[in-house]
């Protein structure tokens, strides 16, 4: 079956940067949207990023635009997120997620139907 498996949440600075990693297994990505969503206490979960797996397409919430990058690696199925100059209103739970075949809109989770178990990242000011 299809998992997902994100790394690289943690604790940082204001400013500071981290990489998130989407582990991707159990079927061929290559016709799938990897996306990555977030999550804030007491907030609805929003877009963050997105890339189309051939294409290399790739989409971002203008919150993030100029300081988060999305990436993948085919040989490794990984789906990268780097995230620099970052803020505290960037604190939320990260989740992957793939849309498989990509047929919908890139931005709207309720069109994923693979999620990871989310990791924590937290911004100190």
């Amino acid at each position: 079956q299809v998992q997902l498996v994100e790394s690289g949440g943690g604790l940082v600075q204001a400013g500071g940067s981290l990489r998130l990693s989407c582990a991707a297994s159990g079927r061929t990505f290559s016709m799938c949207a990897l996306g990555w969503f977030r999550q804030a206490p007491g907030k609805e979960r929003e877009f963050v990023s997105a890339i189309v797996w051939s294409a290399g397409s790739r989409d971002y919430a203008d919150s993030v635009k100029g300081r988060f990058t999305i990436s993948r690696d085919n040989a490794k199925n990984t789906v990268y997120l780097q995230m620099n100059s970052l803020k505290p209103e960037d604190t939320a739970v990260y989740s992957c997620a793939a849309q498989c075949p990509r047929q919908y809109s890139v931005v709207d989770g309720s069109r994923y139907g693979y999620w990871g178990q989310g990791t924590q990242v937290t911004v100190s000011s």
